[in-house]
């Protein structure tokens, strides 16, 4: 059942991590030429490994996103209870990336992301995305051979801002029809590119398992709200994966 608003505040703020994750450069190999990609290393022998795709590259998304490093540290730090192994990187176009922005094709890139994660560190695949870096991770699992299985790689999906509707267009995701991975759908209620009812019913034409978490007040980018955001997120992985 999709679940309605968030309306209280979850666990209290992780103290500080006791030690940084190794953060290296890493490149990888996009179908419209290097990608530029960096790894925050994960606690040895973190059952997961995980993805985060950044936001629009025409509205000045890169894999340095606020929203994305945010959802990096949930992810990454042991503060929060998880420590895994996780992956940044630009779509083609951006910083050092190679390649022109096409706006659908980089699901292709995601796909190059997914293969050397699981290369890298053969362990189950967690993908999360904000707004367009949302878009094309549901696409892109939508490509993945066998990903409806339970032997597939990909272990559960995070949406956050997954767009509905910009410049006068409306997205559907027919595919989520057929996913049947932990699905969170994370948005703030307030957001003006993923408006609740639309995004409600988006998630309504999902599988199951899944959930819809919206943040009272919150916009498109959980201004003021990136903690909370944190927390929600947290909370499910720990219900769902962890």
């Amino acid at each position: 059942m999709v679940s309605g608003m968030i309306t209280t505040v979850g666990p209290d703020r992780p103290c500080a991590s006791p030690t940084a994750s190794m953060l290296r450069s890493v490149d990888l190999a996009g179908p419209s030429g290097r990608l530029e990609a960096v790894v925050n290393e994960g606690a040895p022998g973190a059952p997961f490994a995980a993805l985060v795709c950044h936001p629009h590259p025409l509205g000045g998304g890169s894999m340095h996103n606020k929203v994305v490093y945010q959802v990096m540290k949930v992810l990454n730090d042991p503060a929060w209870g998880f420590g895994w192994p996780t992956l940044r990187f630009n779509f083609r176009g951006v910083g050092l990336s190679q390649g022109v922005h096409d706006g659908q094709a980089e699901s292709e890139d995601v796909l190059a992301a997914l293969a050397w994660l699981e290369n890298a560190y053969r362990r189950p695949l967690i993908v999360s995305g904000f707004s367009f870096g949302a878009a094309m991770a549901v696409k892109a699992l939508a490509e993945i051979p066998g990903s409806q299985e339970v032997h597939s790689p990909v272990r559960a999906l995070i949406a956050l801002g997954l767009p509905t509707v910009a410049d006068g267009d409306e997205f559907h995701y027919p595919s989520l029809a057929g996913c049947t991975v932990p699905k969170l759908f994370l948005s703030g209620d307030h957001d003006r590119f993923a408006p609740a009812a639309q995004l409600a019913r988006v998630v309504a034409s999902a599988a199951e398992p899944k959930r819809l978490l919206l943040l009272p007040g919150g916009d498109h980018f959980f201004a003021g709200q990136l903690e909370l955001m944190q927390e929600e997120l947290a909370g499910w992985l720990k219900e769902q994966v962890a």
